[in-house]
């Protein structure tokens, strides 16, 4: 394979991951199906996600003790469930769909958001080119989050790059 064909497949294998024909991808909170409870590092796991319009957010949990209410800023630095957004408990398998790119702040209430239920992310708009480069997020409080969700699809075709033969 000569070296502009194989550019040629990288930068188009970028152009997939980052394009506007984006596939909508559901998020596990926590990271796997049951993890809405005490005891999950949230902004941890939310640090290595990117979140983009479309995308879909399930919550696992149980309905008996836990809840999922969407808050404001406010409510979920004080753990207060009065002037929800949304209460998204259904069953205990519940998802969420990110409509719009902006903050969401989401609480357990019964008590558990002060026990570390609680979420916040930042949504962006699904990059359709490299000009739209999102701010960093407000709520993580660091860039590592924008620059993962920013750099991933760079570092594949820096990888695949790499790796091929580069012969002649």
């Amino acid at each position: 394979m000569e070296l502009p064909v194989m550019l040629l497949v990288a930068i188009l294998a970028m152009l997939v991951v980052v394009g506007e024909g984006r596939t909508p991808v559901l998020h596990r909170v926590g990271g796997n199906k049951n993890a809405w409870k005490p005891n999950v590092n949230f902004l941890d796991w939310a640090s290595h996600e990117c979140f983009y319009v479309g995308d879909w957010l399930y919550f696992g949990f149980d309905k008996r003790k836990l809840s999922v209410l969407e808050v404001n800023k406010t409510g979920y630095k004080n753990c207060r469930e009065t002037n929800l957004i949304t209460n998204i408990t259904r069953g205990g398998r519940d998802v969420f769909n990110l409509t719009v790119a902006r903050a969401y702040y989401f609480i357990s209430g019964r008590g558990y958001c002060f026990r570390g239920v609680k979420l916040a992310i930042t949504v962006y708009d699904a990059p359709s080119d490299h000009s739209k480069i999102p701010t960093p997020s407000p709520i993580n409080s660091h860039a590592a989050t924008t620059l993962h969700c920013l750099c991933l699809p760079l570092l594949i075709t820096i990888i695949t790059i790499i790796t091929l033969d580069w012969t002649f």
